[in-house]
């Protein structure tokens, strides 16, 4: 694949340079907005970032279909659909598929002869995300909603035909070959961590040398300080950093730099200190019950309400308790066993009152090293495959925009 010599300035700053011929129209004489609603027996659609239009329920989806689906707009095969809301993330996409899609989305339908592939791969492009983000404005966090009437002006590259159809053979074989390599990426991912579930849930099968014991025999709990950070300071307080639930990461570390800061006074810092070998426990929300641990002591650091902090006694080896307190978050104990009407709070109460399995003393710690040294060989691959993916899908969206943009010369290719 060879890189275009024959680029000219395209006048539209977030297009740069593209191909001598290539010509740009508004987008409101190729679409004309549409709403076509009362259609409650179509298949329901929806528009993701990475896979632009598809069925609803071919994707994992948190979003509800509301129970009268007549609100719901037509959308006909090549007609373009737009998050108003996230069209700056990438949620556009031209459809292949006739089904109704939410009312929250804009619909255009086609007027116009060009290749409708090709237009799919150009406005999901790296490039057209950018101008969505130019013609957005925000309206919450992380939501910004475009300008409907900046959206009808927006430029769109067009090609000649013969070479839109040559763009869009090319990023259908060369973007499926990336995505396969993703796709066996990931299944290895998959077969990794079940292994070191697998491995961890062998290694803390208990025997008949085993004794059950509740934590509140075996070291002490305490929740952190509550938030309240905006009160004035009492004489003596000192602004102090505090670990809080995000930064009790998935793989078990505990972020301890760039900390969030509230007053404490110097008799809640030895209370709320960290000490090396402390298990830290999220309180509530999706992620209760996952553990974290302290490796090293950190003086002047504190932790926040949404964290339990438990301290081992003698009895018990901190290690092998953070790898058993693991094991029961990734066997869904907390939502199994505490009920709830809404989220699952992990108290101080319900903390203590759960039993561990603990092995002799000396086996703790050696089923903890080994268990230390196998996850980490498995952790090991299991970054280097996601390098992988998100090398690979830096390079699929990178050539999605050089092809549509003609920074590359795909005609020739095979």
């Amino acid at each position: 694949m060879t890189s275009r010599t024959d680029l000219v300035d395209s006048g539209v700053p977030w297009l740069g340079r593209v191909p001598t011929g290539w010509k740009t129209k508004p987008l409101w004489s190729m679409f004309e907005r549409t709403k076509d609603v009362d259609h409650p027996e179509e298949q329901m659609l929806s528009v993701f970032r990475e896979f632009g239009v598809v069925a609803k329920d071919s994707r994992d989806n948190i979003n509800k279909t509301a129970e009268n689906r007549s609100i719901y707009q037509l959308v006909h095969p090549g007609w373009l659909v737009a998050n108003r809301m996230k069209a700056w993330q990438g949620s556009v996409g031209i459809s292949s598929l006739r089904g109704i899609i939410s009312g929250h989305y804009i619909c255009f339908a086609p007027r116009h002869g060009e290749d409708n592939r090709y237009l799919n791969w150009l406005l999901r492009s790296t490039a057209y995300t950018n101008g969505y983000g130019l013609l957005s404005r925000g309206v919450r966090i992380g939501q910004a909603e475009i300008d409907n009437d900046q959206l009808r002006l927006m430029p769109i590259l067009l090609p000649p035909a013969q070479e839109q159809r040559a763009i869009a053979d090319y990023l259908d074989r060369e973007t499926a070959r990336i995505d396969t390599l993703v796709e066996e990426q990931q299944r290895l991912i998959a077969m990794l961590r079940e292994r070191r579930a697998s491995m961890i849930g062998s290694a803390l099968t208990p025997t008949e040398l085993w004794d059950r014991r509740r934590i509140k025999y075996i070291g002490q709990t305490n929740l952190g300080k509550m938030l309240d950070a905006g009160r004035a300071a009492r004489e003596g307080d000192r602004m102090r950093p505090y670990v809080r639930a995000a930064d009790v990461r998935a793989d078990g570390s505990v972020n301890l730099v760039d900390l969030n800061e509230m007053p404490f006074s110097d008799a809640e810092m030895e209370f709320f200190d960290l000490r090396a070998g402390d298990v830290l426990l999220i309180e509530g929300g999706a992620t209760v019950g996952r553990p974290g641990f302290v490796f090293d002591s950190v003086p002047g650091v504190a932790f926040q309400k949404t964290v339990n902090r438990l301290r081992l006694g003698e009895q018990a080896d901190a290690r092998f308790v953070y790898w058993s307190m693991l094991r029961l978050y990734e066997t869904a104990y907390y939502t199994t066993h505490f009920s709830a009407v809404s989220f699952v709070h992990l108290t101080g109460e319900k903390l203590r009152e759960i039993e561990l399995w603990l092995p002799p003393f000396d086996e703790q710690r050696a089923i903890a090293a080994h268990l230390d040294d196998q996850t980490a060989r498995i952790d090991s691959l299991v970054a280097e495959s996601e390098r992988f993916i998100e090398l690979a899908r830096e390079r699929r969206s990178a050539l999605i925009t050089a092809a549509v943009t003609g920074q590359i010369d795909v005609r020739e290719a095979a």
